[in-house]
């Protein structure tokens, strides 16, 4: 899920910061630049990790400021491909299920990686799974008794397995006018999206695989004795 980038950058230090440790300093205006930023092809940047290399400082003329070119690695988030995390419902709606894992909060489970048959029931504002079901149009699985549905309901932790992520580079252009005074506003797409799937099995909420966990757990010490 982390990672660590290494990166390239010039990084001035301010005079009221002189006094303080070269590598501190720099560490504090490195983070200060990129944590919680997501870069393009890269990640979102949580913290530095270490300074790699640091040439001289030098002293522009004009703002007093020490310039440092400097090499560094990050702590980057970006899960790998088929890696399994661990993250929590954040909403749900027609088009399948967002996810948070506390500092980031694009992570998405699209209906079509969802466990089958599954739908969407909009008084819960959840998608539920019914398992060992022949049935497969949404109307019909919203016909059966609420005991037998196995829900996904916001804040509970799930298990998901991340299928792909895509970065999204939209720069704002100039206002769309229509009518000649209102202003058209096109949906902003996040930074940095991944889209996740429970479709298969101990994917999903943690509950529902609870009790087998703990069958094979007890299986395997039956084995070792």
């Amino acid at each position: 899920m982390f990672c660590l980038s290494i990166l390239k950058d010039t990084v001035a230090i301010h005079p009221s910061n002189f006094g303080a440790p070269p590598e501190d300093a720099l560490i504090a205006e490195i983070n200060k630049k990129y944590a919680n930023r997501v870069l393009h092809e890269v990640g979102l940047c949580i913290c530095v990790f270490d300074i790699a290399e640091a040439g001289e400082g030098k002293v522009r003329y004009g703002d007093g400021f020490l310039w440092y070119k400097v090499v560094f690695r990050l702590v980057v988030f970006r899960p790998f491909t088929s890696e399994v995390i661990v993250a929590k419902v954040k909403s749900s709606d027609e088009d399948g299920i967002r996810l948070t894992v506390g500092f980031f909060d694009d992570l998405y489970i699209p209906v079509a990686y969802l466990p089958q048959p599954s739908a969407f029931d909009p008084n819960e504002r959840a998608h539920f799974w019914l398992p060992d079901s022949a049935l497969t149009t949404t109307t019909e699985l919203l016909d059966t008794p609420v005991a037998e549905r196995m829900y996904i309901d916001q804040g509970e932790v799930i298990r998901v397995r991340v299928e792909s992520d895509e970065f999204c580079d939209d720069e704002p252009g100039p206002p769309k006018v229509t009518e000649g005074v209102q202003m058209k506003h096109e949906p902003k797409r996040p930074p940095y999206v991944v889209c996740c799937s429970i479709a298969e099995q101990g994917l999903g909420p943690v509950a529902w695989w609870n009790g087998s966990t703990q069958v094979e757990e007890g299986d395997e010490e039956m084995e070792q004795g």
